[in-house]
């Protein structure tokens, strides 16, 4: 849409171009039209004096009064159109500069949004989306008049008195050095606004994620004077940057006004020894002060150049960012062994390969219809391996194998049908109990909604409210207790009737019967189902029929509850640790 452009990153904006082009150029085309009409009202009021007015000639007074009239009406109309095409178009580009940028998020990797923070991603999907958008709609309307304003004024008042033009020789390039001097200062102090601005995004995410903690710890002034920090953090930073700003107009305003002066003065004289009239001197002042306005106006359109190039530029970011888990490049089917997980020798570290590893050496198999436990310490690496499976992070080292194939060459899409995940921490999403349930499966039918709250021992309690399963939940189902929300999580990894379902610790907050009475409909409902079940509680996992011991991102053992009760002294301390507060 405007040529910006620095090592690639802001390359996309040519395919908004290529889009809009056409009604963006016809919106410049009615812009011309309507700054043509300007320049052409001071040279006829100029006639009118000259002639009409010195010479008493009424005719010509009505007649070019009338032509003066109708030149207005005629830019108007062309005023009127543009503003539609450039409402429309400059909207219609946001929209889908916003789709896709988000769509390009919905695709990263896990490492890819590790490197955004997710207030940053916000502020560039919202305000940095705004300020470029703004900046087009802003090309098709004064962006691209004041210019031609300027420019035809020049023009126009050369041809009028050519030797009155030395003095828009003079100030113009004195103006344009101004206006060049501020973008090039300004634009470093923007670049900073936009960034102060996550800064306040994440402290307010944080403030508003967490609400509950702050509330239970009484930590309201804490969290104000955190807030007031970033706060201030980018209220110094924008004010640093449009006190740089400000200081180059009044500078412009200056300027434009001495050359006015200048007219008055040298076109004064000239009138008075005849060889200027005074209708000309009229016309020439109000081409200064279009040209004035021109002037301030591209003074204006420099500032928001920059903004708009700084949030362009943080746009082109995220666009260009190269996918760190390329697709393969012919995807391989997942059709036999159905429901195996294989590890070869895996070790994964997060960040670049010579970061510390969070999993070294890891070596198991899991084949159809068998349930795997996987235990161990707080930070040992239990979730970072079930997240390898849906190759939501590519292993450093190893090969990662799901019915028999290397995750890496099947495309993730595929991949992630044959496997359902209830993560550590649940998340639902605004809209009814059914809608949550459902983004397991979009089109199931009730009977298989209803089938799979029971098998998560969730239908109970939804059929209990007034509404059942239309009861509508609020934003990360506040109003519903954590183990509530666990058991709707199972049920809608279950309704989708996966090949591997992996449980990450997700029913730390159901009690110990619904826990034993889902996994029992688990074992006898769902035979074939491979399930891997991460846990804090030992009881979770001893009828497994395969426990994985983790200590510090290593298998410190493997093998049933017998074998490790007598071969792995980890395991031996979380049972005799545990066996106590379970009552066994």
């Amino acid at each position: 849409m405007f040529c910006l452009q620095r090592g690639g990153e802001l390359n996309y904006l040519g395919k908004y171009w290529s889009r809009y082009w056409k009604p963006f150029s016809t919106a410049v085309a009615f812009l011309m039209v309507e700054a043509i009409c300007d320049l052409l009202q001071p040279t006829i009021m100029s006639n009118i004096v000259d002639i009409g007015v010195a010479e008493g000639n009424l005719n010509y007074v009505l007649t070019q009064g009338a032509v003066m009239l109708g030149v207005a009406a005629f830019g108007a109309t062309s005023a009127i159109t543009r503003n539609i095409i450039s409402s429309k178009v400059s909207q219609n580009f946001g929209l889908d500069l916003r789709s896709d940028l988000y769509r390009k998020i919905q695709y990263f990797s896990f490492d890819s949004i590790d490197k955004f923070e997710t207030a940053s991603l916000v502020t560039r999907l919202t305000n940095d989306v705004t300020q470029v958008q703004n900046f087009v709609h802003g090309l098709m309307r004064i962006f691209v008049k004041a210019p031609l304003l300027c420019i035809g004024g020049l023009v126009m008042a050369t041809l009028l008195n050519p030797k009155m033009a030395w003095v828009l020789i003079a100030i113009v390039p004195i103006v344009g050095f101004i206006i060049f001097a501020s973008m090039k200062t300004g634009y470093p102090y923007f670049a900073k606004v936009q960034k102060a601005l996550d800064k306040v995004n994440g402290v307010m995410r944080e403030y508003l994620s967490g609400v509950r903690v702050v509330k239970a710890f009484n930590r309201f002034d804490f969290e104000i004077i955190r807030f007031g920090k970033s706060n201030e953090e980018l209220a110094d930073t924008s004010i640093k940057a449009m006190r740089v700003m400000a200081v180059f107009s009044p500078f412009i305003n200056l300027t434009v006004n001495i050359g006015i002066v200048a007219v008055l003065w040298f076109g004064g004289y000239r009138a008075n020894n005849g060889t200027m009239h005074v209708g000309q001197i009229m016309a020439f002042i109000n081409y200064m002060t279009q040209i004035l306005f021109s002037l301030m106006m591209i003074s204006f359109v420099f500032t928001n150049f920059v903004r708009a190039k700084a949030s362009s530029e943080r746009i082109g970011e995220v666009l260009s960012e190269e996918n760190t888990m390329p697709e393969a490049a012919s995807p391989m089917s997942l059709d036999k062994e159905i429901g195996s997980v294989e590890f070869d020798n895996v070790s994964f570290g997060y960040g670049n390969s010579t970061s510390e590893p969070v999993l070294r050496n890891i070596n198991f198999s899991v084949t159809r219809g068998e349930t795997l436990g996987i235990i161990g310490s707080t930070g040992s690496g239990k979730s970072t391996l079930v997240n390898l499976i849906p190759r939501f992070y590519d292993a450093t080292k190893g090969t990662i194998k799901v019915n028999g194939e290397d995750v890496r060459d099947v495309e993730a899409k595929f991949l992630r049908e044959k496997i359902a995940m209830v993560p550590q921490k649940t998340i639902l999403f605004t809209g009814s109990i059914a809608d949550n349930l459902r983004w397991g499966k979009g089109d199931a039918a009730v009977a298989d909604v209803e089938q799979a709250a029971e098998a998560a021992q969730a239908h109970s309690f939804i059929t209990s409210f007034p509404e059942g399963y239309d009861t509508g939940l609020g934003q990360g189902g506040v109003n519903l207790s954590g183990g509530q929300k666990q058991r709707i999580s199972i049920a809608r990894a279950l309704i989708r009737k996966p090949e591997i379902l992996i449980l990450d610790d997700c029913t730390s907050a159901v009690d110990v019967t619904t826990e034993a009475n889902i996994k029992h409909i688990l074992r006898n409902n769902y035979r074939e189902l491979t399930c891997i079940i991460i846990a804090q509680r030992i009881t979770s996992v001893m009828d497994a029929d395969k426990i994985l011991v983790m200590d510090n991102g290593e298998i410190a053992g493997m093998g049933k509850h017998e074998e490790l009760m007598d071969t792995c002294r980890i395991y031996q301390d979380i049972f005799h640790s545990q066996i106590g507060k379970e009552g066994i």
